[in-house]
């Protein structure tokens, strides 16, 4: 397992690498009051890794916090019905 991440992370370097250089004209950003230039390559790489990230954080918001939210209630139901297991042994019990 350890082995395949180090190859797929080795992977990936030289793939971005190579990218990278292959695409290596500058490309411009106008962003009205600034102007800054990238290399192509340079540019989609950023931009994927920031898709990339805003996608997991996106998942994280709506997915996990609602887990977590349900996990909570769930914990709070079974200490009630663990009370109220613990509240109802306690009565006598009648002669049958």
């Amino acid at each position: 397992m350890r082995l395949g991440v180090v190859i797929l992370i080795v992977l990936s370097i030289v793939f971005g690498a190579t990218f990278g250089a292959l695409n290596s004209e500058r490309i411009a950003f106008d962003l009205y009051f600034i102007e800054f230039s990238f290399p192509k390559g340079a540019a989609l790489l950023a931009f994927l890794l920031l898709g990339w990230i805003s996608g997991g954080l996106l998942v994280w918001l709506v997915r996990v916090r609602g887990l977590r939210r349900e996990l909570r209630q769930c914990k709070r139901q079974l200490r009630e019905a663990k009370a109220e297991t613990a509240a109802s042994s306690d009565l006598p019990v009648g002669n049958a």
